[in-house]
């Protein structure tokens, strides 16, 4: 569960979002090709506003002072699947056997 800044939708509808980068505990990918690949998709549960900010404007010896409240509109989600992949396909016993006399020839 995360939240985020609001998007449109009802509670339960499902969303794609976009894909920045990905980690496997290793290695950081920032490929956009690669990325194009991946996909994250999640299920709004909440839509709410957020605490009130305070934005308080002061000028010292003019008597000058102001103060706004704001509150971010905001989306919970809940990540349901992640669809990336950073690795090279596995090569099978019949790609690997084929792959084989191939190097032996020469």
């Amino acid at each position: 569960m995360i939240t985020v800044e609001k998007i449109e939708g009802e509670v339960g509808t499902k969303v794609e979002l976009p894909v920045l980068f990905l980690n496997d505990g290793k290695k950081i990918v920032t490929d956009a090709a690669k990325l194009a690949k991946a996909k994250v998709t999640a299920e709004i549960v909440d839509q709410f506003k957020g605490e009130k900010q305070l934005v308080f404007k002061f000028k010292k010896r003019k008597r000058y002072h102001r103060l706004k409240g704001h509150r971010q509109q905001l989306t919970k989600v809940k990540i349901t699947k992640v669809q990336a992949t950073t690795r090279a396909p596995r090569k099978t016993t019949k790609d690997a056997e084929a792959a084989a006399p191939a190097e032996s020839a020469e």
